[in-house]
Parts: C-alpha cells; structure tokens; sequence
C-alpha cells in the first residue's frame, strides 16, 4: 500500500542484470519483471524496486546507501548468499542488538544481512 511521505521503490545499477537476477532469485527467491533489455523489477521484498543496466556499483564505503536484509537463520542466509555466488565483504560481526554481514552479488552492489542476538 502506497502511504504519503515514505519510502516506496528503490533502484539499483547493475553492470550485469542476467546475473544479478539469477543471484537474487537463488539467494532469497525474488521473482522479476523485464521492462526491455536494460531494466529489471522486482516486488513483495518489504521494498519495491529494480535495477537499471549501468557500469557504476553502489558500495557503502564510497557513500552509498546501504540496503539491509533481515535473516531469522543468519549462517543459512550466508551460505545461501555464498552458494547463488554473491562474495562475502564483511564476516559476520557483532552489534549492538544483533548481528550482520555484507555481501557484494554480481553487479558489484553491497548489500548486508542482519539477524538478531541468537538468530
């Protein structure tokens, strides 16, 4: 449901959508939506959005935002993510309330998984 004033699609660059769709349907199961050769959607994954064809990355640590998914079995998650072929960044860590690790998938975006204390 579309609600005034909050976040409602995101869009990503992707240097390579085939692989990065076949990532995101083996890692977490997404189902996409071609609109012509150089766009993919995808939706009902807590956020609407896509990917656009482009040689740019979006990665954290040179000022991009960073999209977290939350995972109720963490290392499940992880090797789901390592098995689809995305490259782990950052090992899981401790924070305050969970913990979480950062994964790079085909295209080169960074993306980060988190669970809470025990999951």
């Amino acid at each position: 449901m579309n609600q005034h004033g909050k976040l409602n699609y995101v869009e990503l660059p992707a240097k390579d959508l085939a692989a990065t769709k076949a990532f995101f349907e083996a890692a977490f199961g997404w189902v996409f939506t071609d609109y012509g050769p150089e766009y993919t959607a995808f939706a009902d994954q807590g956020l609407d959005g896509g990917f656009f064809k482009s040689e740019l990355c979006a990665v954290q640590d040179e000022g991009s935002a960073l999209l977290v998914f939350y995972s109720g079995a963490l290392e499940e998650t992880q090797a789901k993510v390592e098995r689809a072929g995305g490259r782990i960044s950052k090992a899981i860590f401790a924070f305050p309330g969970g913990r979480r690790f950062h994964f790079i998938e085909p295209s080169g975006n960074e993306f980060a998984v988190w669970s809470d204390i025990g999951a």
